[in-house]
């Protein structure tokens, strides 16, 4: 696959000012992306899935942000929906996933209600961030299970959360996405009322345990959510330092006879944020492998590696963001305008900044587990 993202990197640059009016993913390029593979790359070999490697579902992602953050956000977003495939049972999975071009899409946070109805569900809610649903056949939305018009506990007293599959016909996408980055994503709001759900067709990433096999079913899911938002931030972020240093190559501020790229004061500044973006996914890179390792030798993370794993991520998502920063002070007044490469850069980092599974609170949840203070980790 990482050959195939090389190739499809400069597709991206060239529709990206196309993607961003948009303010979705171009269906054909969607229909094209879906032929190619991209959206299976989590899912499970025996569904005709690509089941990478995170190492490898990082790479390919950083190569495609590079090229456009927005594309590359709604195949991450394809992607880690599918994953939840592994979880299903097979017959179930078969029949969901037949369609070798399924493009799946929704959203983990469990903002619905399901409500036990037989051998189904009753589900209604509605969803922020449905990223990339307009081209998608199958969606999925977390809910809380009621039961009698109660919300259902664990023996821990946390509420019953599952993710509920539905076909897009079954749900209405609210335009709601009228934001300053990553504005070619379509993550506007979904929203279902009162739609029957199978149970068969629910999973729970928390307490169900994965029905396929392979060591990358071994991860937890939301750790691959978060490695997919850093993967697309660092992809972006690297892009932005290419393209300061394409533009520092020509440029003579103030009429001078020394461009950008000749002063001190920028190599300066080039140099510490390129060491920034580097240690970033240096970091990311080592949990990644830590993590890969532990799940080959012993079938399991503990519940440190886990907690690496999201800070790494988190880390290199906001870092990533505050790179691109420098990235527009190096252009000047040529990054303000809404048609300059920097420009776009800048605000896809910062809106992938706001996304839950890489906020400010996960340094406090990291930073509980390294310091040995007890607290729930059933979100890493």
């Amino acid at each position: 696959m990482q050959d195939t993202a090389e190739r499809w990197r400069p597709v991206f640059a060239e529709r990206a000012a196309e993607i961003e009016q948009a303010r979705r993913l171009p269906a054909d390029l969607a229909g094209d992306l879906a032929r190619a593979g991209f959206f299976r790359m989590l899912t499970p070999q025996y569904l005709g899935g690509q089941q990478l490697s995170p190492a490898q579902f990082s790479s390919v992602l950083q190569t495609l942000a590079a090229g456009d953050a927005s594309a590359a956000w709604c195949v991450m977003v394809a992607g880690t929906a599918a994953l939840t495939a592994a979880y299903l049972p097979a017959d179930t999975a078969k029949a969901l996933f037949r369609d070798p071009d399924l493009i799946m899409g929704g959203v983990f946070a469990p903002m619905g209600r399901a409500e036990v109805d037989g051998d189904s569900y009753r589900l209604s809610g509605r969803w922020q961030w449905a990223s990339g649903s307009q081209n998608c056949r199958l969606l999925c939305g977390g809910a809380m299970l009621v039961d009698n018009g109660q919300i259902r506990t664990s023996a821990n007293g946390a509420p019953e959360q599952r993710m509920l599959l539905f076909e897009r016909e079954q749900a209405q996408l609210i335009d709601t996405w009228q934001v300053s980055g990553l504005k070619g994503t379509g993550s506007g709001d979904m929203a279902v009322d009162n739609i029957r759900v199978p149970r068969a067709h629910s999973v729970s990433l928390i307490g169900d345990r994965p029905v396929a096999d392979g060591t990358l079913y071994l991860f937890p899911v939301f750790g691959l959510l978060a490695l997919g938002i850093a993967s697309v931030a660092l992809g972006n972020a690297r892009a932005a330092l290419d393209a300061i240093k394409a533009l520092a190559a020509n440029k003579k501020p103030g009429g001078g006879r020394r461009t950008l790229a000749e002063r001190g004061a920028t190599q300066a500044e080039f140099a510490r944020a390129s060491a920034q973006w580097a240690a970033a996914r240096a970091f990311v890179d080592q949990a990644v492998a830590q993590c890969w390792q532990a799940a080959q030798t012993h079938g399991e993370l503990d519940v440190t590696q886990r907690a690496q794993l999201r800070l790494a991520c988190t880390h290199a998502t906001r870092t990533s963001a505050e790179v691109t920063r420098v990235a527009c002070d190096l252009g000047g007044g040529a990054a303000v305008f809404l048609d300059n490469e920097l420009q776009r850069r800048f605000r896809d980092a910062h809106v992938a900044c706001a996304h839950v599974m890489v906020a400010p609170p996960t340094y406090e949840l990291a930073g509980r587990v390294g310091l040995g203070v007890e607290t729930d980790t059933a979100q890493l």
